[in-house]
C-alpha cells in the first residue's frame, strides 16, 4: 500500500500479533480499518481478502489459513516436513498475510495474496 497511514497502520497490526498474539476486537477493527485504505486505493484483491480474513477471525476466533507453500524445488523430505508444520501458525501465517500488503507491486505478493484468498472462500 502507498498510504503511510495504512503503512503505520499494518506495522501496528503485525506489532501487536507478535506482542500479544490475536486480541479479536482490536484486530478486526485493525483489520476493518486497513480494509477501508485499500477501498480508497481501489484495490479489489486487498479488500477482499482483508474482508474474508476478519470474517474468519470473527467466526473461528483464531486465523487457520497456511502460509501458502513454495513451488517444491528438489528438497528433503525432512525439509518439507518442517516448513509444513512451521507454515500453520496462526500468528505466523497472519503476520505474514499482512506484510504481503506493504509492497504490492512485488508480483509474488500478488500471488500469495491470491492463495490466501482462494484459502479463505474455501475454508
Amino acid at each position: 500500500m502507498e498510504n503511510k497511514k495504512a503503512l503505520k497502520l499494518i506495522d501496528k497490526i503485525v506489532a501487536d500479533l507478535n506482542h500479544a498474539g490475536i486480541i479479536l476486537n482490536t484486530l478486526v477493527e485493525d483489520l476493518k480499518e486497513l480494509r477501508e485504505f485499500a477501498r480508497e486505493q481501489q484495490n479489489p484483491l486487498v479488500v477482499k481478502v482483508l474482508r474474508l480474513t476478519y470474517e474468519h477471525i470473527e467466526e473461528e476466533e483464531s486465523f487457520l489459513i497456511s502460509i501458502p507453500e513454495d513451488e517444491p524445488i528438489e528438497e528433503d523430505e525432512e525439509e518439507g516436513v518442517a516448513a509444513v508444520e512451521s507454515s500453520h501458525d496462526p500468528i505466523e501465517s497472519l503476520v505474514y498475510l499482512i506484510s504481503l500488503m506493504k509492497d504490492l507491486d512485488n508480483k509474488m505478493n500478488i500471488a500469495d495474496l491470491k492463495e490466501y484468498r482462494d484459502g479463505l472462500k474455501e475454508f
